[in-house]
Formats: structure tokens, sequence, C-alpha cells
């Protein structure tokens, strides 16, 4: 289904990416650099007959966005980074009960509670390789423009459905507030199993339930834990995604993803038309992480280098990817064009990089 075009900045994305996917139910607390979708479900949602809450901190918001995963309705919040620490063990209970949610995560700079609204790539580790306790994924996507934020957050709400998982959507502060023009459109979907686990109250379900709180439950740990491992594989066969440009005969790959992708495919286009022979591969995943894709494409290119706005997370799992077998570069946060808080990585420095290395 296709829409009207809007000139729209990626926080307002998301809120109208949720409504589109059917969410009605979103709790929240102000923490920048994402207020803006804080404020548009605030406005949009009572307008719909849906319900925006603002409790007294992001505990408390995750322990809500949990209450309304289990009644089976599509529901969501948006925090950055500093707050996503916070929902670490609601977001752990979610997991094990495996209730669907969507969370986006709009990074700012860390340490600690960070810069406020100063952009940064710096949560990466985090979000990928569970967040909390209790061996738990989660499944992360990462766009890069604002019409991806507006259809990804569609994706995430069908995906947290088919697999009863917890979705991150991964922005940053640059995407929250970069304004383009989106297409409105409604993204469709294969059809979902009914949610016959949830909760929806002895009079519908005559007091029965198949949700437990605690996943545990059934079959003991090793049954809890050899059905998560099945999800897992399934999820990682069948939601591994990327993008390639100009790949085709390059002498060496960027690895970038986000805002940092943006950079990268800039710094491409130049070297290209300098007769450099460069390529990009973003993953769109980050879990699952794109490893064969990538060990493939950087075999074929023999040099790796992997561009992000943070001192050194991507380039892990870009370096386990390879296995050792070509060498990977990394151009990392160190490489801002001042060192404070509101320095950028510009594709001129990316461009040096890359013509240092061939």
């Amino acid at each position: 289904m296709t829409g009207e075009k809007i000139l729209c900045e990626g926080n307002e994305a998301v809120g109208r990416g949720a409504i589109y996917a059917g969410c009605k139910y979103f709790f929240g607390y102000p923490i920048t650099p994402q207020n803006e979708i804080a404020e548009f479900m605030a406005r949009e949602l009572p307008q719909i007959g849906g319900v925006y809450v603002q409790p007294e901190g992001e505990g408390a918001v995750a322990y809500m966005l949990f209450g309304g995963a289990l009644t089976g309705q599509r529901v969501m919040t948006a925090t950055s980074s500093p707050g996503f620490s916070l929902m670490q063990e609601a977001i752990s209970h979610l997991a094990a009960v495996e209730a669907p949610a969507v969370i986006v995560e709009v990074m700012r700079l860390g340490p600690g509670a960070g810069t406020g609204g100063q952009q940064g790539q710096t949560d990466y580790r985090q979000v990928t390789k569970g967040g909390g306790h209790g061996a738990y994924r989660c499944l992360v996507i990462a766009p890069y423009s604002a019409q991806e934020i507006f259809d990804f957050v569609q994706l995430a709400f069908y995906l947290a459905d088919k697999y009863r998982i917890v979705v991150i959507v991964l922005t940053d502060f640059i995407l929250g507030r970069v304004a383009e023009l989106i297409e409105l459109r409604r993204l469709d979907f294969e059809p979902l199993p009914q949610k016959d686990w949830a909760l929806k109250g002895k009079a519908q379900k005559e007091g029965r339930r198949s949700c437990h709180l605690s996943g545990l439950v059934w079959g003991g740990v090793t049954g809890y834990f050899s059905r998560q491992l099945d999800k897992y594989q399934e999820i990682v066969a069948s939601e591994t995604r990327y993008q390639t440009y100009k790949t085709e005969g390059a002498q060496l790959l960027l690895v970038a993803y986000g805002s940092m992708a943006r950079v990268a495919r800039d710094a491409v286009d130049r070297a290209q038309a300098q007769g450099m022979k460069v390529g990009l591969l973003r993953p769109i995943t980050l879990w699952p992480f794109p490893k064969r894709a990538i060990r493939e494409a950087g075999l074929a290119a023999g040099k790796v280098l992997v561009v992000e706005d943070s001192p050194g997370e991507l380039v892990e799992d870009v370096e386990v990817a390879v296995g050792g077998q070509v060498p990977v570069h990394l151009l990392n946060i160190l490489a801002r064009h001042i060192p404070g808080p509101s320095g950028l990585i510009y594709p001129e420095r990316v461009l040096q990089e890359v013509k240092a290395l061939i």
C-alpha cells in the first residue's frame, strides 16, 4: 500500500511507523534525544483510541511494557542509552516468558549518563549481546534513513510477534533529527498465528492461562534454553539482513551501520570517482549479525575497514566474521574532526583512511 510523501524527522518516523503497525499502547519517560517520539505518541495515540503512559522512570516503563506484552497487544517504548540500561531487568523477564515487544533506542554518547543530545554509537555491544542477565537475545535492527526507520518499526512489530521476542530498533542522535522525505506506506507481511498464550481475562479464557511468568516453568532449565536456542537458530537462518553497495571488484571493503553507513557510502562514492575500488557492506540486523556475508565480501576484497562512531565495538564482530583471514582496520571515534561531543566523522576523513590503506 502506497501513500503520500511527507517531510519527516527520524524520531517522528518512529511514531508513524508504530501507528501504521497497529500499536496503540506506548509507555515512555522523557530522555534526550528521543523526546520527539514520546511527544508524537502522546499527541497522536488518544486520537486513535490508544494510550500514552508516562510513569516515574524507565524501570517502571519497562515493567509496564512487560505487562502490556503479556496481554498480546502491540506495545512499545522508546528511550536513550541511560534509560535503556535501567530497563534491563524487565527485558530479561520479557525474554524469559517470550513476550513480544518493540523498543526503540536512540543512542547518545556515553559513558554513564552520557552527553545529553549528542551523537555517538557507543551502545552496540550492549544491545547486540543481550544487555542484561539471563543469556537471552534481542533481535536488533539498525536503519540508516528516516524511510527505513518508518519501515523497520513496522517490521519490528511483525518479527516480535512472529518469534515472540523483544525487537530493538537502534538509531542515534543524527538519525533521530535528520529530516527527509518518507513515503507513508503500510507494509504487508505474512499472516501471524493467533496469540492463544496471551492473558485476556477469565471471562474470555474460562479462567485458564497458557502463559507463565517464568519461562523456566516449562521443562525446567534445559527445556527453556533448548527452546530459546532453537528459536535463535531459526532467526539467524531466516532474518539476517544486510545491504551491499559497489562491492563488485572492490579491493577494500568498508563495514558500517546506521548514520556512519551514510558517511561511509559517501566516502565510497568519492573513492570510486577517483578510480579506487572500494565497496560498502551495511549490516541491517546487528543481531543476527551477517557473518557469512561479511566473511565472503571481506575475503574477496582482501582487506576491511570498519567505520564506527565509538571506540571499537562493531569491529569485534567483523574480526570474528573474517576469522583472521584478512586484515581488519578501524576508523573510530578518535577520527572526529574535533575531539569534543559535537565532533563528526566526515566522509573526507574516511576517504583519507581509504587512500592510506589502498
